[in-house]
């Protein structure tokens, strides 16, 4: 059992420098590799405009949101031991775990593509999200029916 019982430090997070939106500069953050952010951002955006002109929209920033509200998960299980055996039990996501599973998932579910560019598997993600349909999506979907599934456990929850 840890000593102190103190919260993380949340640094804060700029927004992005075209749409001033600090989940993008999450996902900017999540895509880039080796420091190498002017390429992160690059794929980033180009990817968020392919989508958009595929899906015949005006603004990337809406097909953005809209994918990462369909991604976005409300329910997550978590393991606790209770009496010697380890139990799922379902807990309800917010704020900044929230954030942070949606952005892993779109991540994760991007370079899970194989055969295209970054930017190309970006948008493709996007355009899947947006339709709910694709990995991510399917990520949340799993994790529902896993807290769904155990949700007679519920009354373990501290």
């Amino acid at each position: 059992m840890p000593r102190k019982v103190t919260k993380s430090l949340v640094r804060p997070v700029q927004p992005d420098r075209i749409y001033n939106n600090t989940q993008i500069t999450k996902v900017i953050n999540r895509v880039m590799q080796n420091g190498k952010k002017q390429v992160a951002e690059r794929l980033v955006y180009h990817g968020m405009q392919k989508a958009a002109d595929k899906l015949k929209v005006q603004n990337p920033l809406e097909v953005f949101e809209q994918a990462f509200g369909n991604i976005k998960p409300s329910v997550e299980t978590r393991s606790r031991r209770v009496g010697g055996a380890n139990y799922q039990i379902p807990f309800e996501v917010r704020g900044q775990r929230q954030q942070h599973l949606t952005t892993m998932w779109f991540v994760q579910a991007a370079r899970a593509r194989k055969g295209m560019s970054m930017e190309d598997r970006i948008a493709l993600e996007l355009i899947d999200a947006y339709n709910n349909t694709g990995t991510a999506v399917k990520k949340k979907e799993d994790t529902h029916k896993m807290a769904e599934a155990n949700r007679a456990f519920a009354h373990f929850a501290r």
